[in-house]
């Protein structure tokens, strides 16, 4: 109790100091307010710490995807589940289903407890289920700490997105999307390489999984110290912490003009309240590293647009690879030349871009919700994808399969091109205003 008094305290007294400001900018003659006007964008390293913190989440959520590739064989060996197919591909995939159910009520917790809140939640079940994994004895107890691992995972991407295009200020908010596909290739690599020794040291598979609590553990702790979303904090009705944390994120020149562009979004918002169907088929539907440099230079269409066309490519180019008109020793080629082509299209706009682009071009009253359902989508389809694909590639053959993939990500340019908004550069209130359906 004494904390929160302190706590109001502290927020108390930074409105004054901010509302001070606020009020010397007033009493300013005319032309230093006209000077005032043209103050430039705000610096950009007031907020790259905060986004390191978040991107902890994306770490996390890469290394759980990996941290069984490497150790899968020696896991089933230790808990007696060797050559059964099926309970390894459970271990594998049932991450994935509690990441479903955590990405389908990411958005109620945002929006419940706060941004910072949420990310600390998220930690909590990957710290629980990855000590649940590393010291199991049966595959009952590996398959519940998947689960629960999977819930952090499927809670802290959508969060991630929605911090990241809130405390961001819009020149650097793509390039601060990227990170978190980059930190989500740094997991996957730390996961790999900290797995190496798991086929030759007996029971280093617990220690993988033990590892993985220390980034979970910084993420809950650090998270106490990073400013929260000044959207949530605004839409909550705390406009005066929604000043100081502008002040932390953006500079004190930026706090009114901030302020000013928020409040008018948030009465927006408060015309009409959100139904769970328009989260479906409301009004607003139509309206890595290389990608951290290029998204704020070229754009998100461009991006999407190159990306699905070169994994459209290199689908094709597997497909030659699987056909009977290439020798052998062509095949293998093209293969891995189609599987290397495939993951750098991939990271350049079809891995960082859409989530950063859902943050953005959702209206503010719905975006933690709606942020929720797509990933939840794109989790029950990254789910049957896994699940199927060795069985179509059975039943139909690598020619025909790879052909469906290429069709689709050719149909994704058309609709990226025909559909999709631009958004380099805008204020999230800018983007908003212009998916308003025109009257």
């Amino acid at each position: 109790m004494r904390g929160r008094h302190l706590e109001n305290a502290y927020y108390a007294y930074k409105r004054l100091s901010s509302k001070d400001f606020v009020d010397d900018r007033e009493e300013a003659p005319p032309d230093s307010i006209e000077i005032s006007k043209d103050i430039g964008n705000p610096p950009w390293r007031r907020s790259l710490v905060h986004i390191l913190v978040a991107t902890i989440s994306s770490l996390l959520f890469g290394y759980h995807l990996g941290v069984v590739n490497e150790t899968l064989e020696s896991i089933s060996r230790d808990l007696g589940f060797s050559g059964n197919t099926m309970a390894e591909g459970l271990v594998v995939s049932t991450c994935l289903g509690g990441a479903f159910f955590g990405s389908l009520f990411s958005g109620w917790v945002a929006d419940g407890v706060g941004r910072r809140r949420a990310f600390q939640l998220c930690a909590l079940p990957m710290i629980v289920g990855a000590s649940v994994s590393a010291t199991t004895k049966n595959l009952w107890g590996m398959l519940l700490g998947r689960l629960l691992v999977g819930t952090g995972m499927g809670l802290g991407p959508p969060v991630a997105a929605l911090y990241v295009a809130e405390v961001s200020p819009a020149y650097v908010r793509g390039t601060y999307g990227s990170l978190t596909q980059i930190a989500t290739c740094f997991g996957l690599m730390g996961s790999l390489y900290i797995g190496m020794p798991a086929k030759t040291t007996m029971g280093w598979w617990r220690i993988c999984f033990w590892v993985s609590a220390i980034p979970a553990a910084l993420l809950a702790i650090l998270m106490e110290f990073c400013a929260e979303s000044p959207y949530w904090l605004l839409k909550s009705g705390r406009s005066g912490e929604a000043e100081v944390e502008f002040e932390r994120l953006l500079g004190a020149l930026h706090v009114k003009s901030a302020m000013a562009e928020l409040s008018k979004s948030d009465g927006r918002d408060e015309v009409e309240k959100v139904k769970f169907t328009e989260l479906l088929y409301g009004r607003h539907f139509k309206g890595s590293v290389v990608a951290m440099i290029l998204m704020d230079r070229l754009g998100r269409r461009v991006l999407l647009m190159g990306s699905f066309f070169g994994m459209a490519v290199s689908m094709c180019i597997q497909a030659i690879g699987a056909s009977s008109l290439v020798s052998s020793s062509q095949s293998v080629y093209l293969s891995v030349g189609g599987i290397l082509l495939v993951v750098l299209t991939f990271a350049l706009g079809a891995g960082p871009v859409p989530s950063l682009l859902l943050s953005e071009i959702l209206p503010s009253r719905i975006r933690a919700k709606a942020m929720a359902v797509c990933m939840a989508v794109h989790w029950v389809v990254n789910f049957f994808v896994g699940l199927l694909f060795l069985r179509l590639l059975e039943q139909i053959g690598p020619l025909v399969l790879y052909t469906v993939f290429s069709t689709f990500c050719m149909l994704a340019v058309i609709f990226v091109k025909k559909n999709v908004l631009e958004t380099k550069g805008k204020s999230l209130q800018e983007i908003e205003i212009a998916l308003l359906p025109q009257v």
